[in-house]
């Protein structure tokens, strides 16, 4: 199955001359999803994680069912302001301004292999500070993972980890 088959791409959205590729599409197809998820516990799994971390918000719709999938624990890497309890948090540059990312101070224990899943890789400022962060807290992070790779921005580039995407674009 093409996965880009179910992925909608929507013109001048947030804001004009962006190309937003929509994945609503795809997690509304019950077959899409199965085989969407069945691909990303492939590659996942042979990281062995003991947690999957999901960033703000989409990344929570492909990180909890696939923590569930494999066996493994779900946490949240969220914006400022939206966990309960301590919580330890890292600034980090964006293309235009800045942005904070956290998580709950007891969400990994020192050690714990933790994979980071996200919707889609950018220009990998956000998912180079999630694993940033998840080492700050004490995780080892052997990979990162996405549904979408906007190959032409080298979000790869910036991280330090395998990365892989079920689906690429180039333009």
């Amino acid at each position: 199955m093409d996965l880009k088959d179910h992925i909608r791409g929507v013109a001048d959205f947030p804001k004009p001359g962006v190309l937003f590729y929509d994945i609503s599409t795809l997690l509304r197809d019950a077959d899409a999803w199965q085989v969407a998820m069945g691909r990303l516990a492939k590659i996942v799994r042979a990281y062995q994680p003991d947690l999957l971390a999901g960033i703000e918000s989409r990344g929570f719709l492909l990180a909890a069912p696939l923590a569930l999938k494999l066996g493994c624990g779900f946490v949240m890497l969220r914006k400022r302001g939206k966990l309960p309890g301590a919580t330890v948090g890292l600034d980090y540059d964006l293309e235009y301004g800045s942005d904070r990312i956290e998580i709950q101070e007891d969400a990994v224990a020192t050690g714990q292999r933790v994979v980071v899943v996200d919707d889609l890789l950018a220009t990998g400022g956000t998912m180079r500070a999630g694993i940033s962060l998840l080492r700050k807290v004490g995780a080892e992070v052997p990979a990162a993972a996405a549904l979408i790779e906007l190959k032409f921005l080298d979000g790869r580039g910036q991280l330090d980890v395998p990365f892989e995407a079920l689906v690429t674009y180039d333009a």
